[in-house]
């Protein structure tokens, strides 16, 4: 199936895979917004550094596995997010998962870094389409999808309710055919 690259790039963002030494950065990142990720991500709640370890440890494993790409999201050379493609809806399909520094939104670089990661998987045998999953309420995941192209397809009802504050257990899916 093969891989993507280890480094990306679209417009202003360049997404360089996660190192283990990045340690740093990511706490920063994510300590920084803790208040702006709370609502949408649950692992903003119990964020440390041990955390962040085990993160970085986690994608160093599943790129070489095949299963998950994860890249620190970059501009004008520095952190200012995370982003995905991970093999998690079947076979066939990529996923993309993207959060930034709240300092660093409203720019468009969700969106660039969302059409990096649709070039990245486009290029990647077998794959026939990508989707970006978020809750319902989070209208911000659902306008890069917009003006990615993608296609909203369902709201799901998740069986376990939702797993962060500002969500309400309804997932909004999108889809890119590729």
């Amino acid at each position: 199936m093969g891989q993507p690259a280890d480094v990306l790039r679209f417009d202003q963002v360049e997404l360089r895979r996660w190192r283990v030494d990045d340690l740093e950065v990511l706490h920063v990142a994510i300590s920084e917004s803790r208040d702006h990720l709370l609502p949408w991500m649950p692992f903003a709640a119990t964020h440390d550094r041990k955390q962040g370890e085990g993160f970085l440890s986690h994608s160093q494993k599943q790129w070489v596995l095949g299963e998950e790409y994860n890249y620190a999201i970059t501009s004008a050379g520095v952190v200012v997010g995370s982003c995905g493609l991970h093999r998690r809806i079947g076979p066939g399909g990529l996923e993309i998962g993207y959060w930034l520094h709240h300092a660093w939104t409203g720019k468009g670089l969700a969106t660039m870094a969302a059409a990096a990661l649709v070039q990245a998987g486009r290029a990647l045998r077998g794959i026939d389409r990508i989707e970006i999953h978020h809750g319902a309420p989070n209208s911000a995941s659902g306008a890069v999808a917009r003006r990615l192209g993608f296609t909203e397809i369902e709201h799901v009802r998740l069986p376990d309710g939702p797993d962060a504050p500002g969500e309400t257990g309804v997932q909004v899916r999108w889809r890119l055919q590729i």
